[in-house]
């Protein structure tokens, strides 16, 4: 019985510490293998944006705005 009790004792302390504590963002999903045969990642745009508009990303140097507009299209300006 005390094996018992220690156990759902742990079960609970466990799902009570997993409540209080934030879960981290899933990791990005790896998409099937490119023609190439190289992985791509996987994101979306809830993941991509966290709750924001727009978003900027540098390619070689240079910052880009990825926006998404009033009619949820996705608009990249330089």
């Amino acid at each position: 019985m005390r094996c018992l009790n220690a156990a759902i004792d742990t079960s609970m302390q466990t799902m009570t510490s997993n409540q209080r504590t934030p879960q981290p963002a899933p990791a990005a999903a790896v998409a099937p293998a490119s023609a190439n045969g190289a992985a791509r990642a996987r994101l979306t745009t809830e993941e991509l944006f966290a709750g924001a508009r727009e978003i900027v990303l540098v390619h070689n140097g240079r910052e880009y705005r990825l926006r998404i507009t009033q009619q949820g299209k996705l608009l990249l300006t330089a």
